[in-house]
This record gives structure tokens, sequence and C-alpha cells, in this order.
């Protein structure tokens, strides 16, 4: 399960930083820190649509 820290946590072999995303816990442990307010589930398949500004017309006379 993928999941989006929203704190700091260090182990003996990794340190993940607040707004990390990562999938090394089991689905078990990351439920666990979801339910502790420790990070937030990520949806894999999920697209961000983004604003885009057109440039102006060129205008020379």
């Amino acid at each position: 399960m993928k999941i989006k820290m929203l704190v700091g946590i260090a182990g003996t072999d990794f340190a993940l930083s607040p707004n990390e995303e990562t999938d090394r816990f089991s689905t078990k442990e990351a439920t666990r820190m979801i339910d502790a307010g420790m990070a937030v589930p990520v949806k894999d398949d999920e697209k961000v649509e983004r604003a885009t500004k057109k440039p102006a017309p060129e205008k020379r006379g």
C-alpha cells in the first residue's frame, strides 16, 4: 500500500521526510500509520489536471 507521510520517521535502514511517498511498509503496518495520523493513503491511478496559461497573441503593428 502506497502512503504519503505526514511526519518524519526513521529506522535502522530508512529515513522518510514529511510529504514523501513510499510503499515500503506492509498493508497492515501502513494502515496502522494511517489510523495513527502519521500518513495518508495515496491513489496510484490518480491523474492531476493542471491549468496552463496560453501565451498572449503577438501584437506587432
